[in-house]
């Protein structure tokens, strides 16, 4: 008997080895274009870095140096300078984003929370979620999503978090946090076997 996607809950993308090829190509012009508009360097540097195995800015700034100048025609020079360049693009995207999450009105008391950047307060603060207390009714589904088999089909919805890689383990994390910080539970709740249908439910301890 075979075993079907739909009786797992899994839902299985297969992709022809043209759509594969495509994927990548399409990923590799999309890391390149990055590369070429946050570190401000020509196309051929760009794609020498994608091509390379770098995948994000932020990769690129908190590498050991020794792995961008292992790069062949790189020096040690040519790799600090690009370091340098990734970290302040980083540093002006967190600036514009916190500037933006204070014009939502999310309050600075969300920076405690382990594991949460401007970025995700921005996220959170377009949700209208923009306090503490705001934070801790979540549900982890709020956070990450969760999927709903109907008719035979598995549909995917998207949390807040959609845009970052913080998984259902790292929500329940962050959620546990800040119940503990808005004064919903106690060190010793923590210690304390997880009770996760209350955190899925989202209801003060």
């Amino acid at each position: 008997m075979r075993l079907a996607s739909q009786l797992i809950g899994w839902d299985i993308d297969i992709l022809t080895e043209q759509e594969e090829s495509e994927r990548r190509q399409k990923e590799f012009t999309e890391r390149s274009a990055l590369f070429m508009q946050a570190l401000d360097v020509d196309e051929t540097l760009a794609q020498l870095l994608a091509s390379e195995g770098f995948s994000s800015v932020e990769q690129l700034a908190y590498i050991e140096l020794g792995e961008i100048a292992s790069i062949q025609g790189f020096d040690e020079e040519t790799a600090a300078e690009i370091q340098n360049r990734a970290t302040e693009y980083l540093e002006r995207i967190e600036k514009q984003n916190d500037e933006e999450r204070i014009s939502l009105g999310v309050e600075d008391a969300l920076y405690e929370v382990p594991g949460l950047n401007a970025a995700m307060l921005v996220a959170l603060g377009k949700d209208g979620i923009k306090t503490m207390e705001d934070f801790a009714g979540c549900a982890v589904d709020d956070l990450v999503g969760w999927t709903e088999r109907k008719d035979g089909e598995v549909k995917r919805f998207d949390g807040t978090f959609k845009d970052f890689p913080v998984s259902r383990e790292e929500a329940e994390e962050m959620i546990l946090n800040a119940r503990l910080k808005a004064g919903w539970i106690t060190e010793a709740d923590l210690a304390a076997p997880a009770d996760e249908e209350g955190i899925e439910e989202g209801a003060p301890a």
